[in-house]
């Protein structure tokens, strides 16, 4: 006869094998869907255009951002972390991010959105690199899954310009 301790022990056991089983079972699942976001982003108007003190470039923007992410989201998505970044090339750097805005889209139901914002975060270059600058804005998602692995993509919007001259 096997002791109690002993049962409890094969119990427990199996139990957290079949519970490993079923989260590789949902994790697999996810790699069956073939997701297809869309976004648009509009830059309606350039707040300002200056030259800090310290020679650094700034702008302030106002942008309409429009998605659709619904495609992202399964039964075993928890959440997407979505952000727009600002992305150009200087003499210094082949790539230069920075992040203007960011959210986080915890239903399905969110999922489509248009928002009319400000720059969440300073637009700033290290130098006076920004003057008439060809720039592309990429809206970055990471999918958050309640099991399993996350996984990374984006949408490049090419084509924005800025001034030529500080506003």
């Amino acid at each position: 006869m096997h002791s109690f301790v002993y049962r409890a022990n094969a119990l427990l056991t199996f139990a957290v094998t079949i519970l490993a089983f079923m989260c590789a079972m949902a994790s697999l699942s996810d790699s069956f869907n073939s997701p297809t976001p869309s976004a648009q982003v509009q830059v309606l108007n350039i707040n300002w255009f200056q030259k800090q003190p310290n020679g650094n470039d700034e702008i302030s923007m106002t942008l309409n951002i429009s998605a659709d992410l619904q495609t992202l989201f399964t039964w075993n998505t928890k959440q997407v972390f979505v952000f727009l970044a600002a992305e150009y090339e200087t003499p210094k750097n082949s790539l230069n991010q920075i992040s203007l805005w960011d959210g986080i889209i915890p239903s399905k139901e969110h999922a489509k959105f248009l928002i009319h914002t400000s720059n969440k975060y300073r637009f700033i270059d290290q130098g006076s690199n920004l003057r008439g600058k060809e720039f592309n804005l990429t809206l970055h998602w990471h999918v958050m899954p309640k099991t399993g692995k996350m996984f990374a993509d984006k949408i490049v919007l090419p084509g924005y310009r800025l001034p030529g001259e500080y506003r």
